[in-house]
Protein backbone atom coordinates (compact mmCIF):
# COMPACT_ATOMS: atom_id res chain seq x y z
CA UNK A 1 0.00 0.00 0.00
CA UNK A 2 1.54 3.60 -0.95
CA UNK A 3 1.86 5.96 2.13
CA UNK A 4 1.02 9.86 1.31
CA UNK A 5 4.71 10.63 2.32
CA UNK A 6 5.80 7.91 -0.20
CA UNK A 7 3.22 8.85 -2.87
CA UNK A 8 4.31 12.46 -2.70
CA UNK A 9 8.29 11.57 -2.52
CA UNK A 10 7.18 10.09 -5.88
CA UNK A 11 5.68 12.98 -7.58
CA UNK A 12 8.42 15.04 -6.46
CA UNK A 13 11.25 12.92 -8.19
CA UNK A 14 9.21 12.75 -11.44
CA UNK A 15 8.60 16.65 -11.28
CA UNK A 16 12.35 17.15 -10.98
CA UNK A 17 13.31 14.89 -13.27
CA UNK A 18 10.64 16.86 -15.72
CA UNK A 19 12.42 19.90 -14.63
CA UNK A 20 15.65 18.24 -15.53
CA UNK A 21 14.51 17.35 -18.80
CA UNK A 22 13.57 20.96 -19.78
CA UNK A 23 16.67 22.65 -18.08
CA UNK A 24 18.55 20.52 -20.73
CA UNK A 25 20.20 18.34 -17.86
CA UNK A 26 19.21 15.00 -18.52
CA UNK A 27 21.85 12.86 -18.94
CA UNK A 28 22.93 12.73 -22.65
CA UNK A 29 23.45 9.98 -25.17
CA UNK A 30 26.95 8.94 -25.61
CA UNK A 31 28.39 11.41 -28.33
CA UNK A 32 30.17 10.37 -31.66
CA UNK A 33 33.92 11.76 -32.27
CA UNK A 34 34.16 14.09 -34.39
CA UNK A 35 36.59 13.35 -37.16
CA UNK A 36 37.76 15.89 -40.06
CA UNK A 37 39.14 13.70 -42.97
CA UNK A 38 41.22 15.00 -45.55
CA UNK A 39 41.17 13.41 -49.08
CA UNK A 40 44.28 13.83 -51.55
CA UNK A 41 42.46 15.53 -54.45
CA UNK A 42 38.74 15.95 -55.77
CA UNK A 43 35.50 13.88 -55.67
CA UNK A 44 36.22 10.70 -58.21
CA UNK A 45 36.27 7.21 -58.41
CA UNK A 46 38.85 6.45 -55.76
CA UNK A 47 37.10 8.34 -53.48
CA UNK A 48 34.36 5.98 -53.16
CA UNK A 49 37.13 3.95 -50.30
CA UNK A 50 35.68 6.54 -47.96
CA UNK A 51 32.68 7.86 -49.28
CA UNK A 52 30.79 4.58 -49.18
CA UNK A 53 31.86 3.64 -45.31
CA UNK A 54 30.10 7.10 -44.59
CA UNK A 55 27.09 6.62 -46.39
CA UNK A 56 26.52 3.52 -45.14
CA UNK A 57 26.69 4.91 -41.71
CA UNK A 58 29.41 2.32 -41.01
CA UNK A 59 31.79 4.92 -39.84
CA UNK A 60 28.74 5.76 -37.04
CA UNK A 61 28.73 2.65 -36.12
CA UNK A 62 31.75 2.69 -34.51
CA UNK A 63 30.77 5.84 -32.86
CA UNK A 64 32.37 8.33 -35.25
CA UNK A 65 31.26 11.42 -37.28
CA UNK A 66 33.32 11.61 -39.98
CA UNK A 67 33.21 14.52 -42.49
CA UNK A 68 35.14 13.66 -45.83
CA UNK A 69 36.16 16.51 -47.80
CA UNK A 70 38.06 16.74 -51.36
CA UNK A 71 41.56 17.79 -51.73
CA UNK A 72 44.31 19.25 -53.91
CA UNK A 73 47.31 16.71 -53.61
CA UNK A 74 48.97 14.62 -51.03
CA UNK A 75 51.19 17.51 -50.29
CA UNK A 76 48.13 19.52 -48.81
CA UNK A 77 46.75 16.76 -47.19
CA UNK A 78 49.91 16.11 -45.18
CA UNK A 79 50.22 19.45 -44.47
CA UNK A 80 46.75 20.06 -42.90
CA UNK A 81 46.38 17.08 -40.94
CA UNK A 82 50.14 18.08 -39.42
CA UNK A 83 48.78 21.61 -38.94
CA UNK A 84 45.44 20.51 -37.27
CA UNK A 85 43.15 21.63 -39.44
CA UNK A 86 42.30 17.68 -40.12
CA UNK A 87 42.41 15.08 -37.85
CA UNK A 88 43.14 12.77 -40.39
CA UNK A 89 44.11 12.35 -44.42
CA UNK A 90 44.78 9.96 -47.44
CA UNK A 91 47.92 10.99 -48.77
CA UNK A 92 51.09 9.40 -50.79
CA UNK A 93 53.35 7.63 -48.10
CA UNK A 94 56.22 9.63 -50.15
CA UNK A 95 54.80 12.98 -49.31
CA UNK A 96 54.71 11.89 -45.51
CA UNK A 97 58.13 10.74 -45.51
CA UNK A 98 59.44 13.93 -46.78
CA UNK A 99 57.28 16.10 -44.90
CA UNK A 100 58.87 14.11 -41.43
CA UNK A 101 62.57 14.96 -42.56
CA UNK A 102 62.52 18.28 -43.52
CA UNK A 103 60.49 19.25 -40.19
CA UNK A 104 62.05 16.76 -37.21
CA UNK A 105 61.34 19.32 -34.75
CA UNK A 106 57.46 19.46 -35.52
CA UNK A 107 55.50 19.55 -32.88
CA UNK A 108 52.65 17.46 -34.52
CA UNK A 109 54.30 14.75 -37.24
CA UNK A 110 51.28 12.79 -38.91
CA UNK A 111 52.16 9.15 -39.01
CA UNK A 112 50.42 6.48 -41.23
CA UNK A 113 48.67 3.95 -39.62
CA UNK A 114 46.99 2.14 -43.01
CA UNK A 115 48.60 1.44 -46.35
CA UNK A 116 45.63 1.87 -49.10
CA UNK A 117 47.66 2.11 -52.05
CA UNK A 118 50.18 -0.70 -51.58
CA UNK A 119 51.90 0.05 -55.11
CA UNK A 120 52.28 3.62 -56.04
CA UNK A 121 49.87 4.87 -58.76
CA UNK A 122 53.16 6.82 -60.35
CA UNK A 123 53.59 6.22 -64.41
CA UNK A 124 55.22 7.62 -67.39
CA UNK A 125 52.80 8.11 -70.18
CA UNK A 126 53.73 8.66 -73.88
CA UNK A 127 52.10 9.05 -77.24
CA UNK A 128 53.26 5.96 -79.62
CA UNK A 129 53.57 8.12 -82.29
CA UNK A 130 56.51 9.97 -80.30
CA UNK A 131 58.78 6.74 -81.03
CA UNK A 132 59.18 6.23 -77.18
CA UNK A 133 58.83 2.55 -75.91
CA UNK A 134 60.79 2.18 -73.05
CA UNK A 135 62.61 4.47 -70.34
CA UNK A 136 65.40 4.69 -72.27
CA UNK A 137 63.36 6.18 -74.61
CA UNK A 138 62.86 9.17 -71.94
CA UNK A 139 66.66 10.36 -72.42
CA UNK A 140 66.58 14.09 -73.32
CA UNK A 141 62.88 13.95 -73.76
CA UNK A 142 60.80 17.08 -72.42
CA UNK A 143 58.90 15.69 -69.72
CA UNK A 144 55.74 18.03 -68.04
CA UNK A 145 53.90 17.17 -64.73
CA UNK A 146 52.85 19.94 -61.90
CA UNK A 147 55.36 20.19 -59.02
CA UNK A 148 54.48 18.31 -56.64
CA UNK A 149 53.17 15.02 -58.66
CA UNK A 150 54.65 12.08 -56.89
CA UNK A 151 55.47 10.70 -59.98
CA UNK A 152 57.63 13.80 -60.95
CA UNK A 153 59.04 14.04 -57.17
CA UNK A 154 60.30 9.97 -57.51
CA UNK A 155 61.17 10.24 -60.84
CA UNK A 156 64.92 10.40 -60.34
CA UNK A 157 64.35 6.64 -58.02
CA UNK A 158 62.51 5.82 -61.42
CA UNK A 159 65.53 6.94 -63.87
CA UNK A 160 68.53 5.31 -61.83
CA UNK A 161 66.41 1.80 -61.95
CA UNK A 162 65.82 2.17 -65.68
CA UNK A 163 69.31 3.76 -66.56
CA UNK A 164 67.61 7.17 -67.97
CA UNK A 165 69.40 10.15 -69.17
CA UNK A 166 69.10 13.71 -68.68
CA UNK A 167 65.42 14.88 -69.02
CA UNK A 168 64.02 18.43 -69.17
CA UNK A 169 61.13 19.68 -66.78
CA UNK A 170 57.99 21.31 -67.59
CA UNK A 171 55.88 22.63 -64.61
CA UNK A 172 52.21 22.28 -66.13
CA UNK A 173 49.16 22.89 -64.62
CA UNK A 174 47.03 19.60 -63.39
CA UNK A 175 43.77 20.29 -65.73
CA UNK A 176 46.75 20.89 -68.68
CA UNK A 177 49.22 18.57 -68.32
CA UNK A 178 47.12 15.99 -70.63
CA UNK A 179 46.31 18.47 -73.01
CA UNK A 180 49.78 19.06 -73.77
CA UNK A 181 51.01 15.88 -74.45
CA UNK A 182 48.09 15.60 -76.74
CA UNK A 183 48.97 18.14 -78.50
CA UNK A 184 52.70 17.49 -79.07
CA UNK A 185 53.71 20.25 -76.41
CA UNK A 186 55.46 17.66 -74.54
CA UNK A 187 56.96 14.46 -74.94
CA UNK A 188 55.58 12.67 -72.07
CA UNK A 189 53.97 13.51 -68.56
CA UNK A 190 53.98 11.72 -65.22
CA UNK A 191 50.82 11.20 -63.07
CA UNK A 192 48.55 8.46 -61.94
CA UNK A 193 48.21 5.87 -64.75
CA UNK A 194 44.60 5.67 -63.82
CA UNK A 195 44.18 9.45 -63.96
CA UNK A 196 46.22 10.54 -66.67
CA UNK A 197 45.25 7.52 -68.89
CA UNK A 198 41.48 8.44 -68.85
CA UNK A 199 42.22 12.24 -69.24
CA UNK A 200 43.96 11.22 -72.10
CA UNK A 201 41.15 8.81 -73.44
CA UNK A 202 38.75 12.18 -72.90
CA UNK A 203 40.45 14.11 -75.35
CA UNK A 204 39.84 11.74 -78.05
CA UNK A 205 43.02 9.47 -77.43
CA UNK A 206 42.42 5.51 -77.07
CA UNK A 207 44.40 3.19 -74.83
CA UNK A 208 46.44 1.81 -77.81
CA UNK A 209 47.61 4.72 -79.11
CA UNK A 210 49.25 5.52 -75.27
CA UNK A 211 52.38 4.11 -73.97
CA UNK A 212 51.82 3.61 -70.10
CA UNK A 213 55.15 2.81 -67.93
CA UNK A 214 54.13 2.15 -64.48
CA UNK A 215 56.56 2.92 -61.76
CA UNK A 216 56.05 -0.87 -59.97
CA UNK A 217 56.46 -2.50 -63.20
CA UNK A 218 59.68 -1.13 -63.50
CA UNK A 219 61.89 -1.77 -60.79
CA UNK A 220 60.09 0.95 -58.54
CA UNK A 221 58.40 -0.46 -55.74
CA UNK A 222 57.12 2.31 -53.58
CA UNK A 223 54.20 2.20 -51.98
CA UNK A 224 51.28 4.95 -52.68
CA UNK A 225 48.67 6.07 -50.69
CA UNK A 226 47.70 5.77 -47.10
CA UNK A 227 45.68 7.12 -44.53
CA UNK A 228 47.42 9.22 -42.01
CA UNK A 229 46.33 10.62 -38.14
CA UNK A 230 47.62 13.24 -36.91
CA UNK A 231 49.78 12.87 -33.77
CA UNK A 232 47.53 14.58 -31.61
CA UNK A 233 44.47 13.01 -32.68
CA UNK A 234 46.31 9.31 -32.11
CA UNK A 235 47.16 10.26 -28.90
CA UNK A 236 43.82 11.15 -27.47
CA UNK A 237 41.19 9.18 -29.86
CA UNK A 238 43.47 6.04 -30.15
CA UNK A 239 39.91 3.78 -30.27
CA UNK A 240 38.15 6.57 -32.46
CA UNK A 241 41.33 5.53 -34.85
CA UNK A 242 40.61 1.78 -34.82
CA UNK A 243 37.11 2.24 -35.27
CA UNK A 244 37.94 4.33 -38.36
CA UNK A 245 40.38 1.54 -40.18
CA UNK A 246 37.38 -1.02 -38.92
CA UNK A 247 34.88 0.66 -40.90
CA UNK A 248 37.19 1.67 -43.91
CA UNK A 249 38.08 -2.05 -43.97
CA UNK A 250 33.97 -2.85 -44.25
CA UNK A 251 33.71 -0.45 -46.73
CA UNK A 252 36.31 -1.07 -49.34
CA UNK A 253 35.07 -4.92 -49.58
CA UNK A 254 31.49 -3.25 -50.40
CA UNK A 255 33.53 -1.17 -53.13
CA UNK A 256 35.40 -4.16 -54.36
CA UNK A 257 32.20 -5.90 -54.45
CA UNK A 258 30.00 -3.44 -56.52
CA UNK A 259 32.09 -0.66 -58.28
CA UNK A 260 28.74 1.16 -60.22
CA UNK A 261 26.85 1.44 -56.39
CA UNK A 262 30.20 2.44 -55.08
CA UNK A 263 30.18 5.29 -57.71
CA UNK A 264 26.54 6.81 -57.04
CA UNK A 265 27.24 7.26 -53.69
CA UNK A 266 30.40 9.69 -55.21
CA UNK A 267 27.82 11.07 -57.40
CA UNK A 268 25.56 11.86 -54.51
CA UNK A 269 28.96 14.67 -53.32
CA UNK A 270 29.45 15.91 -56.51
CA UNK A 271 26.75 15.69 -59.05
CA UNK A 272 28.31 15.82 -62.45
CA UNK A 273 30.92 13.61 -62.56
CA UNK A 274 30.62 11.00 -65.87
CA UNK A 275 29.86 7.64 -63.69
CA UNK A 276 30.52 5.15 -66.35
CA UNK A 277 34.28 7.03 -66.55
CA UNK A 278 34.85 6.94 -62.70
CA UNK A 279 33.73 3.23 -62.52
CA UNK A 280 36.37 2.94 -64.91
CA UNK A 281 38.72 5.26 -62.37
CA UNK A 282 37.92 3.49 -59.59
CA UNK A 283 38.47 -0.13 -61.12
CA UNK A 284 41.64 1.13 -62.92
CA UNK A 285 42.86 2.19 -59.64
CA UNK A 286 41.85 -1.17 -57.43
CA UNK A 287 43.50 -3.58 -59.56
CA UNK A 288 47.23 -0.99 -59.87
CA UNK A 289 47.33 -0.44 -56.22
CA UNK A 290 45.28 -2.32 -53.85
CA UNK A 291 44.35 -5.95 -55.22
CA UNK A 292 47.66 -6.45 -55.87
CA UNK A 293 49.93 -9.55 -55.70
CA UNK A 294 52.01 -7.48 -53.23
CA UNK A 295 49.35 -6.30 -51.12
CA UNK A 296 48.08 -10.03 -50.71
CA UNK A 297 51.47 -11.36 -49.99
CA UNK A 298 51.79 -8.46 -47.52
CA UNK A 299 48.20 -8.39 -46.02
CA UNK A 300 45.72 -5.43 -47.50
CA UNK A 301 46.85 -2.41 -44.91
CA UNK A 302 50.13 -3.47 -43.71
CA UNK A 303 53.54 -3.04 -44.82
CA UNK A 304 56.91 -5.16 -45.40
CA UNK A 305 59.28 -3.48 -43.15
CA UNK A 306 62.23 -4.08 -45.34
CA UNK A 307 60.50 -3.02 -47.85
CA UNK A 308 59.63 0.14 -46.32
CA UNK A 309 62.96 0.92 -44.76
CA UNK A 310 64.39 1.05 -48.67
CA UNK A 311 61.44 3.58 -49.77
CA UNK A 312 62.88 5.83 -47.03
CA UNK A 313 66.11 5.44 -47.98
CA UNK A 314 65.00 6.17 -51.53
CA UNK A 315 63.10 9.20 -50.70
CA UNK A 316 65.89 10.81 -48.59
CA UNK A 317 68.16 10.45 -51.35
CA UNK A 318 65.76 11.56 -54.24
CA UNK A 319 63.68 13.92 -52.42
CA UNK A 320 67.54 15.67 -50.80
CA UNK A 321 65.48 15.88 -47.58
CA UNK A 322 67.20 17.49 -44.42
CA UNK A 323 67.24 13.85 -42.58
CA UNK A 324 66.87 10.71 -43.02
CA UNK A 325 63.73 9.11 -43.51
CA UNK A 326 63.10 6.68 -40.56
CA UNK A 327 60.27 4.28 -40.90
CA UNK A 328 59.78 3.89 -37.55
CA UNK A 329 58.55 7.63 -37.64
CA UNK A 330 56.06 7.27 -40.37
CA UNK A 331 54.40 3.93 -39.40
CA UNK A 332 52.02 2.50 -36.60
CA UNK A 333 50.41 -0.58 -38.18
CA UNK A 334 49.44 -1.36 -34.26
CA UNK A 335 45.80 0.18 -35.37
CA UNK A 336 44.88 -2.13 -37.91
CA UNK A 337 42.04 -4.56 -38.05
CA UNK A 338 42.78 -8.18 -37.68
CA UNK A 339 44.59 -9.49 -40.48
CA UNK A 340 41.23 -11.89 -41.19
CA UNK A 341 39.35 -8.72 -41.07
CA UNK A 342 41.66 -7.05 -43.77
CA UNK A 343 41.14 -9.79 -46.28
CA UNK A 344 39.19 -8.07 -49.08
CA UNK A 345 40.38 -10.34 -51.76
CA UNK A 346 37.57 -11.78 -53.71
CA UNK A 347 37.79 -15.90 -54.11
CA UNK A 348 38.59 -16.86 -57.59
Amino acid sequence: MTTPRRSFLSRLTHLAAACALAAGLAPAAHAETPVKFQLDWRFEGPSALFLVPAAKGYFKAEGLDVTVDAGNGSGNAVNRVASGAYDMGFADLAALMEFVANNPTAPSKPVAVMMVYNNTPAAVLALKKSGIKTPADLTGKKLGAPVFDAGRRAFPIFSKANKVGAVEWVGVDPALRETMLAKGDLDAITGFSFTSLLNLNQRGIKDEDIVVMPYPQYGVKLYGNAIIVSDKFLKEHPEAVKGFLKAFTKGIKDVIANPEAAIATVKQRDGIIDSKLETKRLQLALNATVLTPDAKAEGFGDVNPARLSLMGSQVSDAFSTKSRVEAASVWNGSFLPPAAERNIFPAK
